[in-house]
């Protein structure tokens, strides 16, 4: 039985409030239930805002205790090998699959482990020094372990969302995750258990190398037939290719080797910083956050033109980062931790891009877009300071279509530089935002304000490359054993959607050999 309630904040950690409130909603002929909370959200649109919250009840027992999903893996160590390249949620999640369907999985990571990366994240924080394999982007867990590590996902006809979250619960993460409507695992916490995951892996005799670049991968008569790592040949029939929105490497070997692939729409913009308090008095209608209310956030989109403006990957409480692949770019990211009490709460505020109409780079093919976003990224350095100071202005300012004089306080580490963004941004996508700016101070009171900073370049929204494959067996349309996964290959939109379609790609190998085993 589901029960649904609405109460205070003040009540929401209250059991023998929540209980009397269950008893009167179900009248139970004086039976006491047992109930567990299975969905927690905040309804905000009111005067007070209100914990929605949904029970599970019975009455003759109590819930049993669910058995982790990791218990019974099998040891694969001897068994036949499968290689996956990238160490992200994508590529994690489908090493879990095919231990539990019997399979040995090798990774292979150009990146460090998630211990060795904190350095490389330092030196791009303080010292402007951007390492092309490990980054924000690159390394262990991929581009979310340390840009925040927020776990809302809309792909839910894509697989068993539950059975994701369950598996990081069992790996370290708090059992919040399986009822909050907006999880959350925090840039602080998320690196102890995507190497839990690891420990898992090796556990069962998978094997996760680090430091080990995909150089290039070999293709015979439209057949997988090996991978080139760090200059060393390693045959093989199948890989699982997860290697993120911004291995923009990879893309161009495929494109080398002529495989298909094909331009698709992304997103461009900027990073959006308001103090959170500001946020806080918008969203809770001035009513008191405290300790029993979590840091606010929003969620905007309009229409401007032919254009979507909307927010995206908006960190309460939270930190702009330098997201950054190569030495040359600003490229600028959110993340929040765990507790989210940064004075700051920033949001991407994006553009959709057609690829169609991208004409001074449509002589790269489907590669268009790569292009176009790296000029952008290009420009906002040898524009700004040419370090990774990133270019800035107020709100107002912005829409004004003006320097400004001063900026505000802001998270960003390396700091900021006055510039009119308007000057180095694509003029289509400065425009769509000015007017979205505008529309979102209307769909919002207090969002436009000069208290707010606009940080530029927001380019990592998406990989702006699709690389097709058969929707039944995962496979490349064109490449056998070549399995194109998650965000880097067009499947995927954050950890959750990527360990979805890696756990997916994992099951559609092992059916595959299972069928020419009968």
């Amino acid at each position: 039985m589901i029960v649904e309630l609405r109460v205070e904040p003040q009540y929401k950690d209250n059991p023998e409030y929540i209980k009397e409130l269950i008893c009167k909603s179900i009248a139970p002929d004086n039976r006491l239930p047992f109930f567990k909370l299975v969905r927690s959200s905040i309804d905000s649109r009111g005067r007070i805002p209100m914990y929605q919250l949904r029970f599970e009840v019975q009455f003759e027992q109590d819930f049993p205790v669910v058995m982790p999903l990791t218990e019974d893996l099998p040891d694969v160590e001897k068994n036949q090998e499968i290689h996956i390249v990238g160490a992200g949620p994508a590529g994690y999640f489908a090493a879990l699959e095919l231990i539990k369907q019997g399979l040995k999985p090798i990774v292979w990571e150009r990146g460090k482990d998630v211990q060795e990366r904190r350095r490389d994240l330092k030196a791009i924080q303080q010292e402007n020094t951007v390492n092309p394999d490990s980054n924000y982007c690159f390394g262990e867990g991929g581009a979310g372990t340390y840009s925040d590590g927020k776990l809302y996902t809309r792909a839910t006809k894509r697989g068993d969302i539950y059975h994701i979250l369950k598996l990081l619960v069992e790996h370290g993460a708090k059992e919040d995750i399986l009822i909050e409507a907006h999880p959350h695992i925090g840039s602080n916490k998320l690196p102890n258990i995507i190497a839990n995951i690891r420990k898992t892996i090796e556990s069962r005799g998978g094997q996760v190398n680090f430091n080990s670049k995909l150089e290039d991968i070999i293709i015979k008569s439209n057949k997988i037939d090996g991978i080139k790592i760090n200059g060393t040949f390693i045959k093989t029939a199948r890989i699982i290719l997860a290697t993120g929105h911004s291995a923009r490497d990879v893309y161009s070997i495929l494109h080398q080797n002529k495989v298909f692939l094909e331009a698709k729409p992304f997103a461009l913009g900027v990073r959006v910083e308001h103090p959170q308090s500001l946020i806080d008095d918008i969203q809770y209608k001035s009513y008191p956050r405290g300790s029993l209310l979590p840091a606010a956030n929003y969620s905007l989109t309009c229409q401007i033109g032919s254009n979507g403006v909307f927010s995206f990957c908006m960190c309460p409480g939270g930190l702009i980062i330098p997201a950054a692949t190569s030495p040359g770019e600003i490229v600028v990211n959110g993340m929040s931790l765990s507790r989210r009490d940064s004075p700051f709460a920033n949001s991407g505020v994006v553009v959709t891009v057609d690829p169609i109409k991208l004409a001074p780079f449509q002589k790269y093919g489907p590669m268009a877009g790569v292009f176009y976003q790296q000029s952008v990224e290009q420009g906002m350095f040898n524009q700004g300071a040419k370090t990774q100071q990133a270019p800035a202005q107020r709100l107002t300012d912005f829409v004004q279509n003006k320097l400004s004089n001063s900026l505000n306080d802001c998270s960003y580490i390396p700091g900021l530089v006055s510039r009119n963004l308007h000057e180095i941004l694509p003029k289509d996508v400065a425009n769509a935002l000015k007017l979205g700016f505008i529309q979102f101070g209307k769909l919002m009171k207090g969002y436009y304000t000069e208290m707010a900073n606009v940080v530029g370049v927001e380019s990592r929204t998406s990989a702006p490359i699709k690389i097709p494959r058969d929707k039944i067996t995962l496979q490349h349309v064109q490449i056998e054993g070549l399995y194109p996964c998650a965000e880097g290959a067009g499947y995927a939109g954050g950890i959750i959607s990527a360990a979805l379609d890696g756990h997916n790609v994992a099951q559609a190998i092992s059916q595959q050999i299972n069928a020419k085993l009968v």
